[in-house]
């Protein structure tokens, strides 16, 4: 069996499964984010006598409305704590960081565990070596909250085979970006995807944190980053990295991604470093990197948004926090930043933003009538340097 299938039979009690059986599982993890997590309670509670079985197993995290800029907004919040509280599960408050950075930084997703959330990203856990998935509030509510379980269709697998030395210049995000568009969006609909190969294997955590990352945008269910001891999968795929230059996903999709210099010149009012991808410290580093000795343009605002308290108290640390406060950038609470702009970040018709996010859809920002980029931290800090989208200079 390789890693979905041996996590699956061991969680369903059973000595082996295969592909296309369904498998009820014991649930180790249920994520939350304060929209979500506000739908599920609202659903659980109108279950006559429900308890939440295993609240230790929970974590709401308040990374969407993490400064509610409306009483409504405050109130899903109050609604939130009042029920983290009753029921006794984790609540990371406002300004904890991205939902998914936390979980990770606060060791509370490890590998073999089966996680389940409501958020379409939740399978970047992949990367800790963790079956994870994403699952309706109505599952949460019905299933894994009273019971601890949820069922699973086992995948296929497919593996995606990494080799080759990247170009100078081309990061791991452009080469994530560049395999949706490549690959094609959901064209590996319902599989176990194991990112593997020699690039992959000298990646850095967090480096690696990019490809499961993409799951969803490739329609695939799960997905691993060099999976230990791994079966023989149904379909590989293999891609040499030295050919990808930088990329950049241009509206409406992720999977509508281009040579950053076939955008050159497209002028932006934002960028930003944050979102489930975005806000590490490496792409801090590198920003500061791009700003030294430079200034953000007047007519760009260039936000930037920790993934964690813990990346914020690093960058301090390293000394990056006030150069690059002095060079223009805004610095924010740790959360999602503008992700679906529940508290920053909403975009007027024509306005442009370029992005470490993960989504790019019309109306994701704001209006529908603007218009998110997503590029690497590379790409976003010189777009922010130079006022348009502008591949960064050698």
């Amino acid at each position: 069996m390789n890693t979905v299938e041996k996590i699956l039979a061991r969680a369903g009690g059973r000595s082996s499964v295969e592909p296309g059986e369904i498998v009820i599982a014991n649930v180790d993890r249920l994520i939350m984010h304060d929209l979500s997590g506000y739908l599920t309670a609202g659903v659980f509670d109108r279950i006559p006598g429900a308890q939440v079985r295993y609240p230790d197993r929970v974590v709401m995290v308040f990374d969407h409305q993490f400064s509610p800029p409306t009483e409504r907004q405050a109130e899903v919040l109050e609604f939130n704590r009042e029920w983290a509280r009753r029921h006794g599960i984790h609540l990371f408050d406002c300004g904890s960081g991205n939902i998914h950075h936390v979980l990770v930084r606060r060791g509370l997703v490890k590998p073999g565990m089966i996680v389940v959330g409501s958020d379409s990203h939740t399978p970047v856990h992949g990367t800790v070596g963790a079956l994870a998935v994403a699952l309706g509030n109505d599952s949460h509510a019905g299933t894994v909250l009273p019971y601890g379980k949820a069922w699973f269709k086992v995948p296929q697998t497919v593996r995606i085979e990494l080799s080759g030395t990247p170009r100078p210049g081309t990061t791991p995000r452009d080469i994530a970006l560049w395999l949706v568009g490549r690959i094609g969006e959901g064209e590996l609909n319902y599989a176990a995807l194991e990112f593997a190969g020699p690039y992959v294997k000298q990646l850095e955590f967090w480096d690696r944190w990019l490809f499961p990352l993409l799951c969803v945008d490739l329609g695939a269910k799960c997905a691993f980053a060099e999976p230990e001891g791994t079966g023989e999968p149904a379909r590989v795929l293999r891609f040499d990295v030295g050919e990808v230059v930088p990329q950049v996903a241009c509206p409406p999709t992720v999977g509508n991604v281009r040579p950053v210099g076939e955008a050159a010149g497209t002028p932006v009012g934002w960028a930003e470093l944050g979102g489930h991808g975005g806000g590490r410290l490496e792409d801090i580093r590198t920003a500061a990197a791009v700003l030294r000795g430079r200034r953000v343009h007047p007519s760009v605002r260039f936000n930037i948004v920790p993934s964690s308290r813990e990346v914020f108290s690093e960058a301090m640390r390293e000394g990056l926090v006030l150069p690059l406060h002095e060079a223009g950038a805004t610095w924010f609470p740790p959360s999602t930043g503008s992700n679906q702009a529940i508290n920053m970040g909403a975009m007027a018709a024509g306005e442009r933003m370029i992005s470490t996010h993960s989504r790019n859809f019309p109306g994701r920002n704001g209006s529908p009538e603007a218009e998110m980029y997503l590029a690497s931290a590379a790409t976003v800090a010189a777009s922010a340097v130079a006022g348009e989208i502008t591949e960064v200079a050698a």
